[in-house]
Parts: structure tokens; C-alpha cells; sequence
């Protein structure tokens, strides 16, 4: 069980600018049944901490002066848009006894031999992955294994992808996870996009040009 330590605060506003300049994170526990707290987290121990967690994995969350243990997840986080740093953490303390949704990444292993042998491109279709369970079931990611794409014509779907019993994945079960394409079909794509927005282009350019003309003539009139 992965543990995390954290301390009641107070600060509020510019307090909290003194707070991240100390190493600490300011963060919010709420959840079903207890009382939202303002917390603060060494911001060493969350990074280590979450590099291991992600937003699927139950942490038992001790607060300073108080008895209790809170098993919550990482919810959500705010990162300073100029250094990526966490600026505020959002805990959530679920029911355990009833199954929440949640993304969980994908993980892609192995080696494709239609991306060795044949030259070809790996697609991945989806990196993460909507899943339901009971919280202490959730998983840490799930795992592709890419050394299924022998041939150009092999795709990996959401039925392959490998889970327990316990977590039902919420995605079309025929929507293709992965698959290796040769490199001319990619190259045909790219023009096909670039061509379609050419085309946009133009069409908003003839639009606008219209409605100037209509605006001249009306000026005219």
C-alpha cells in the first residue's frame, strides 16, 4: 500500500505562494461522508509518490494530528503553465464499497516484427482507457503488448487488452487499441489532411469575400 504524509494548513491566497516556495504543495481532501480539509504535501514525496500512483492507485493518506487514515486517490492537480510544477492537489477519499470510473494509460511493450522486419509505423489509437471497479481494484495501468502486430493486416482491440475480472473496461469492444501501418499510408494521410485544410481555407476565404462584396453593394445601393 502506497502511504503519503500531510499536514492541516490555514493558508489561504498569497500564504500559499510562501507554502511552494517552502517545498510544499497545498492540497484538498473531500470525499463521501468527511469533512473537506486544506492539506499541504511535501512536494518531493508527491512526485515520487504519484510517478508510482498515477490517478488510479489507493493511497493511505496520513494527516498530522489526526488519528484517522483516509485512503484516497490523486483526483486531479494544477500545474504552473511556465515550469510544470504542482500548484494544488485535489485527494478523494471514495466509498469503497462501490465501483467508481476512472482513465487508467496504457502501457505498450514488447516489438511489432511489422515495424522491424516490415518497416512499417506503430499507431496507437488510445493511450489511456475508461474503467470501472471498486476502488481497491483499480489498476495502476494496463499493459499492450505490441509483439501481436506480426502483419500489416493484425490490429490489437479493446477486447485484447488484458484486465481482471474485477474491472470492466467502458469502450467499444471492436475499437482498434493499436495497430502498424506501412509508411506510405501514413504519408497518403498526412497529404489528404493537408489537402482538406486547404480546401477550408479557401472556402472560408470565398465566404468572406462574399459577404464583403454583399456589404460593398448594399453600401452602394
Amino acid at each position: 500500500m502506497f502511504t503519503l504524509k500531510s499536514k492541516l494548513r490555514n493558508e489561504k491566497g498569497r500564504d500559499t505562494q510562501e507554502l511552494r516556495a517552502d517545498g510544499m504543495i497545498p492540497a484538498v481532501l473531500y470525499g463521501p461522508g468527511i469533512e473537506n480539509k486544506n492539506l499541504s504535501l511535501d512536494s518531493k514525496e508527491f512526485y515520487k509518490l504519484y510517478r508510482q500512483t498515477g490517478k488510479s492507485s489507493l493511497i493511505s493518506l496520513a494527516v498530522e494530528g489526526d488519528k484517522s487514515t483516509y485512503m484516497v486517490l490523486v483526483n486531479d492537480f494544477d500545474t504552473n503553465p511556465l515550469t510544470s510544477q504542482v500548484i494544488h492537489v485535489d485527494l478523494y477519499q471514495p466509498d469503497l464499497t462501490k465501483e467508481i470510473e476512472t482513465e487508467v494509460p496504457l502501457v505498450f511493450e514488447g516489438e511489432s516484427a511489422a515495424v522491424r522486419d516490415l518497416g512499417g509505423t506503430l499507431v496507437k489509437n488510445i493511450s489511456e482507457i475508461t474503467v470501472k471497479a471498486l476502488p481497491a481494484d483499480l489498476p495502476r495501468e494496463i499493459r499492450v503488448d505490441i509483439s501481436k502486430l506480426n502483419t500489416f493486416d493484425d490490429v490489437i482491440m479493446v477486447k485484447d487488452l488484458v484486465v481482471t475480472g474485477k474491472v470492466e473496461l467502458l469502450k467499444n469492444a471492436d475499437e482498434i487499441v493499436a495497430l502498424a501501418t506501412p509508411v506510405e499510408n501514413i504519408e497518403a494521410e498526412l497529404a489528404e489532411a493537408i489537402e482538406e485544410k486547404v480546401e477550408d481555407v479557401a472556402k472560408v476565404e470565398k465566404k468572406e469575400k462574399d459577404v464583403v462584396t454583399e456589404a460593398e453593394s448594399e453600401g452602394k445601393a
